[in-house]
Formats: structure tokens, C-alpha cells, sequence
């Protein structure tokens, strides 16, 4: 074997985008099932994790296995994202926010497989998710503004705006 050909794997800290928050959620599990305590909500409608989040909407959607939703983009939303932990999903971030100290930089998140997670994706982060299982997996997002068909905050950019290469999980 080629000594070149040999690589060492990076356990360093990856980077996060400005304000993208990933919070581990507590599972509980006992001999009938599992607990979570996903999102608390004060008096105020406010979530108590991330009190500047005032809940509006909260959305689920189904993906089916290998599929790509992507890229959204939120001008006046935060979303708060949850894909139950039997699921396997990667969560894609792209900051295009332009006076952003991180602009630019892409994020993976993986999201389920095993774990649960609430990841907040700030106004201006481009967003998509592929479906890593081979079986349908939903998704669930707190949404701190409603949706309105007449005036959407929903714009989009292609999925492959970042390559085709950008959804493949990585090997090695």
C-alpha cells in the first residue's frame, strides 16, 4: 500500500454557521417506550430554549427514501427543526446572509439516526434535507411565522445549486 494513499480522519470541532443552534434532546427510555421533552413554550408563546422564537406555525412533512427538499430560503422565519430519532436525515445549511461573520460557509447536520436534535435555522440560511434511509422519515419545524400563499416567504434555489455532490453521504 502507498503511504500517500493513507489519510488520518478529522475529529476536530466542525465549524457552525452564525446563530444555528443544535441542541440535543434528552430521551427517556423505559421498559414500555420513549420520552422526549422536545419544546417547552413559555406564557408568551416564546420557546424556552430559544426565547427570541415565538412559536406561529408548527409543520411536519414526509420524505421519501433518497429524496432531496432543497434549497429553501427564509427572509422574515427562523425554523426549529426536529426528525424523530428512528429516522436518518441530513439537514444541509448554506449561509447567504451577506453581513454574516460566516457567510457562505455549508453545514451537514446529521439529524435522527439513533439521536433527536432541535436545530434552529436563522432567517437568510438556506436550508434542504435528504432522506438517508431507505424508508419514508418525517420531519417536524416550529416556524415563528405563518405561512401566507399570497405573499410567501419561501424563496428557492436549485437543489444542486451547491453540485449533485453536495447530498452524497460521505464515505470513508
Amino acid at each position: 500500500m502507498n503511504a500517500d494513499k493513507v489519510s488520518v480522519q478529522s475529529y476536530a470541532k466542525t465549524p457552525v454557521i452564525e446563530g444555528v443552534k443544535i441542541v440535543e434532546v434528552k430521551r427517556f427510555q423505559g421498559q414500555d417506550g420513549t420520552f422526549e421533552d422536545l419544546l417547552r413554550v413559555n406564557e408568551g408563546g416564546a420557546l424556552e430554549l430559544f426565547p427570541d422564537i415565538k412559536v406561529r406555525q408548527i409543520n411536519r412533512s414526509r420524505l421519501l427514501p433518497g429524496s432531496i427538499k432543497a434549497w429553501h430560503l427564509h427572509y422574515a422565519q427562523e425554523d426549529v427543526w426536529y426528525i424523530p430519532p428512528e429516522d436518518h436525515m441530513i439537514l444541509g445549511l448554506w449561509d447567504l446572509r451577506s453581513a454574516s461573520a460566516t457567510k457562505d460557509l455549508r453545514m451537514k447536520v446529521v439529524m435522527g439516526n439513533g439521536v433527536a436534535k432541535l436545530v434552529v435555522v436563522p432567517r437568510g440560511v438556506a436550508h434542504g434535507v435528504v432522506n438517508a434511509s431507505h424508508r419514508p422519515g418525517t420531519i417536524f419545524y416550529v416556524v415563528n411565522n405563518q405561512f401566507n400563499p399570497a405573499d410567501p416567504d419561501e424563496r428557492r434555489l436549485a437543489w444542486d445549486a451547491l453540485g449533485a455532490g453536495f447530498w452524497e453521504i460521505e464515505k470513508g
